[in-house]
Formats: C-alpha cells, sequence, structure tokens
C-alpha cells in the first residue's frame, strides 16, 4: 500500500561522511530532482496546512526556502525567508544559535511579520534543533504566532524535535532517520 512519508523518504540519498566523518548526510536533492517526489512532498504541506488559518509560511536558510515558498504560493500566502547572518539587504534582527557542527547566526527583516501573524516554520531537517528554535524565537519577538515547525526530516537520535517540543512548538515532520 502506497505511504507518501515511505515514498519520500526512499528518495532521501544518504552521503556517508560528509560534511564530516561519522556523519550521515540525508541529502533532499533528490527529491527536488524528480518531478513526482517533489509534487508529493509539496502536497503532503499543502493539504496540512490549507485549512489551517495562516498568515505566512517562514523558511529557514537555505532549502527551507525551496519547500516553504513553493508550499506559500500554494496556499496564497507571503513568505519569510530567514537567512544566515549578513544576507539580508535591510534592517535585520537576529539569533545566535549552536548546531551540530558549531554556531551560526540567522536574521530576519524587522518588518517580516507583524504581531499576531499566524506562521508555519519550515526547513528541510531537524537535527540539533539549534537552527528551527532560532527561527522561532526571530519570528516571536516580532509579535508573531508559530502554529507549527515543519520538516521534512526528523533526525530522531539527534535530540532536536525533542528540544523543540519542549520549548513549546508542535512538530510535524514527513519521515525520520535514525543514526546522523
Amino acid at each position: 500500500m502506497y505511504n507518501p512519508s515511505d515514498y519520500i523518504k526512499n528518495h532521501i540519498r544518504t552521503v556517508a561522511n560528509w560534511p564530516q566523518d561519522g556523519v550521515m548526510f540525508r541529502d533532499i536533492t533528490p527529491l527536488l530532482q524528480n518531478p513526482k517526489t517533489f509534487r508529493v512532498l509539496i502536497d503532503l504541506f499543502v493539504h496540512r496546512y490549507m485549512d489551517a488559518n495562516l498568515d505566512l509560511i517562514a523558511g529557514m536558510d537555505a532549502r527551507g526556502f525551496i519547500i516553504g515558498s513553493v508550499v506559500a504560493y500554494e496556499l496564497n500566502l507571503g513568505f519569510v525567508p530567514i537567512r544566515k547572518k549578513g544576507k539580508l539587504p535591510f534592517t535585520t534582527m537576529s539569533e545566535e544559535y549552536t548546531l551540530e557542527y558549531g554556531s551560526a547566526t540567522v536574521e530576519m527583516h524587522t518588518d517580516a511579520c507583524k504581531p499576531g501573524d499566524r506562521v508555519v516554520l519550515i526547513d528541510d531537517l531537524i537535527a540539533t534543533g539549534g537552527t528551527m528554535l532560532a527561527g522561532k524565537k526571530l519570528l516571536e519577538r516580532n509579535g508573531a504566532f508559530i502554529i507549527e515547525g515543519a520538516a521534512i526530516v526528523d533526525l530522531v537520535d539527534l535530540g532536536g524535535s525533542a528540544m523543540l517540543k519542549k520549548s513549546g512548538l508542535p512538530l510535524f515532520t514527513v519521515c525520520e532517520f535514525d543514526g546522523h
């Protein structure tokens, strides 16, 4: 029997020892290259949020832009890019966070959302959860209400999804992988 989550998971490529030894990188590029898998993926998110009374979709730099912007388009919503530091041209607010391989900073335009906006925050995967938590904090500092965090992949054993749920963020992920 067809299961869309299994279908998506079966089209994610695992690249061993990248970007460093011991890491099993989950590459979503094959999902994007195949029109059928890309459509199935986008439809999973669109069907989930089509009646959610949302104002915006926010996407994390960079692969969250790919999924988030298409979902925003399909739902007739605006899109908020949350970028790596130094990439946005207007007045920004920033949030530093730790990730599996070090630390980083993300930024958002100060006028990206307004108080009361209902937002879904999308990224490609959840590892340690730092990136999505930083995005959540930025949106909330601007007064937005994050309905849910969403990702294609949850790397369960890295603990990010548990940490995000503990922070109060409901999560939706398409599939899970053990082993990072």
